[in-house]
């Protein structure tokens, strides 16, 4: 299978990396600015383009893995007639591909991607989404090369667990980040929390985790809740989430008994 990959940021580096690997030719990568292109086309032994005159209009699958505001625009100028197309987003419409081909649709890998970091594939959700059902079909096909969870999911679907990995992977990382820095200001390192990471996300994975919830706000202690919210006085931004959140798994827990 001949593919070109449009983009050359974080998801095309992986998903080039990861076709290649799987026997499959990427022929061209394309971006707006040719330098990002070359560098991912000579990993991948494709030829770098930034001008769609130049474009193999004979692959048979075409890849847009670009910003999210970005891919109509991009669908409008690409314009393949009967070629599949997919897009790699979770959170946008199938439909935003609708007019550049009779073949079209997503294949979104769930995960969150760094060009350095290598990542295994085989275990990598896929949620996959055609046009039609033979689209869909064919798109699926191409999911199983790389990965063994591949599962078709509507847009509104798809939206929802592209939400729900925001606060799974880019919420539970922000507060990583906001805690690293309650540490610093008592010149402690976050080293002393990655055990107790290790051992929270360890239990998720065979686990229900709302039943795995625990600490102040879950226990019902709120002396410890209201002592913590006075060490944040501070810090009313902080102060403010952490009220939220202690008040978020309360409600949670209420919602569960009734």
């Amino acid at each position: 299978m001949n593919i070109v990959l449009l983009g050359s940021g974080n998801v095309a580096t992986q998903l080039g990396r990861a076709f290649k690997l799987a026997g499959q030719d990427i022929v061209q990568v394309w971006s707006r600015n040719i330098e990002n292109a070359r560098e991912l086309a000579d990993n991948l032994a494709a030829i770098a383009i930034s001008d769609f005159d130049y474009l193999d209009r004979k692959a048979d699958l075409y890849i847009i893995s670009v910003k999210d505001e970005a891919i109509n625009e991009l669908a409008k100028e690409l314009k393949v007639s009967d070629k599949l197309i997919v897009h790699t987003s979770g959170s946008t419409g199938m439909d935003m591909l609708e007019g550049s081909s009779s073949k079209f649709g997503v294949l979104y890998p769930l995960q969150t991607f760094s060009k350095s970091q290598m990542v295994d594939f085989r275990q990598i959700p896929f949620a996959i989404e055609g046009n039609t059902p033979e689209v869909a079909s064919t798109i699926r096909a191409i999911a199983d090369r790389l990965s063994e969870r591949v599962v078709e999911l509507s847009s509104e679907q798809r939206k929802a667990l592209h939400i729900a990995a925001v606060f799974a992977c880019n919420f539970s990382n922000h507060l990583y980040a906001l805690s690293q820095e309650l540490l610093k200001e008592q010149n402690l390192d976050f080293d002393l929390l990655r055990p107790l990471i290790s051992e929270t996300a360890a239990k998720v994975q065979s686990n229900d985790p709302h039943k795995m919830q625990t600490g102040p706000a879950s226990r019902g202690d709120q002396e410890t809740v209201e002592a913590h919210i006075e060490l944040l006085k501070n810090n009313p931004e902080m102060q403010n989430l952490y009220q939220q959140l202690s008040q978020s798994i309360v409600n949670l827990q209420e919602r569960s008994k009734g």
